[in-house]
């Protein structure tokens, strides 16, 4: 059994709830509704968001079924800006195959987004909790002002490390938060619980994206399911190459700045773009700040009492730590 496998083998009849919850939203009348929900769920996508809302709850000995709908909510959302930020990136590819917008087009796959961002809040707005509903339309915004920033800065060379951080705080990290955050509510003490599963879900989010962001650099497209070194191309500087340009040499840095402004590789070998962050030791620098960041959320799970849960959400850690997609 794989590793992944094995990790969520707690929940594995929750997640699969989860999955029924997804197809079951995906259903309508309007067909092509129901066409771009399959070509989504067969997709597939690791569910690793829901995964740890369901790892948090069993954690917190939550025995309902609110857990299941709310881990369909987390991954809607999710979904959702996947679907826009495949418009915005002109990409091709998702999860190894054709992306919706270059199925469907970019105007039907915009309301497909936001067709999921509503939906998700539809179903959000039925389990009737305020606190949980105001926590998800707040991640909400924070992530879109994340792709808005990053839209701003994109093609930009000379981002510093504090714009890197703040976009991965709002795009990615908010969302992990939100999602550890989430089964605090669902008990009887939810001001107690929530900080400190916000902060686990939240430095958990930052370590996945700085290894995200390391496989751009060192993965293959068979592996990852998209292009190496496609962050670049698609005129986005990452942490790697942030902290290599100040090292670099003026011809160096003009290579990087050529490719993010042109997004393009025209007369530039990607392998020597690849040198640079290893030349600099960029790489293991990047990989010892995730390792930070996965010591500061398992430090926040240090108030909770020992359990199968807990240890499963400690190797989560290091499962992020070690992935190789």
């Amino acid at each position: 059994m794989a590793r992944a496998e094995r990790l969520l083998e707690p929940i594995a009849p929750k997640l699969a709830l989860v999955e029924e919850e997804l197809r079951r939203n995906f259903q309508s009348k309007i067909q092509t509704i129901s066409d771009v929900g399959e070509h989504i769920l067969l997709g597939g996508g690791k569910r690793l968001r829901p995964a740890l809302l369901l790892l948090v709850s069993k954690m917190l000995r939550y025995e309902g079924y609110r857990d299941v709908i709310y881990g369909a909510v987390i991954e809607f959302i999710h979904t959702a800006t996947l679907v826009h930020d495949d418009i915005i990136d002109e990409a091709a590819i998702r999860r190894g195959r054709t992306s919706i917008n270059y199925r469907w087009g970019n105007h039907l796959t915009v309301l497909v987004g936001d067709y999921l961002y509503t939906h998700s809040m539809n179903l959000a707005l039925a389990e009737g909790n305020l606190d949980v509903l105001r926590l998800l339309s707040n991640v909400t915004i924070r992530m879109i002002e994340g792709e808005i920033l990053g839209l701003e800065q994109n093609g930009r060379a000379d981002l510093s490390v504090d714009d890197y951080f703040e976009i991965v705080g709002r795009k990615t990290a908010a969302l992990f938060g939100a999602c550890c955050s989430i089964p605090a509510h669902l008990m009887d003490s939810p001001d107690q619980l929530a900080a400190p599963l916000q902060t686990y879900g939240y430095n958990l989010g930052v370590c996945f994206q700085l290894i995200d962001d390391l496989l751009d650099f060192t993965s293959s497209t068979e592996v990852l399911g998209k292009p190496a070194l496609s962050d670049l191309k698609e005129g986005k500087l990452t942490l790697p190459l942030i902290l290599a340009m100040p090292r670099a040499t003026p011809r160096e840095r003009d290579l990087v700045t050529r490719v993010v402004e042109e997004k393009s590789f025209n007369g530039v070998d990607p392998s020597e773009i690849s040198e640079i962050v290893r030349k600099y030791d960029a790489l293991d620098e990047t990989r010892a700040i995730a390792r930070d960041y996965a010591a500061r959320a398992r430090t926040a799970l240090a108030p909770f009492a020992s359990s199968s849960a807990k240890v499963t959400l400690e190797l989560a850690l290091d499962f992020v730590l070690e992935r190789d997609r």
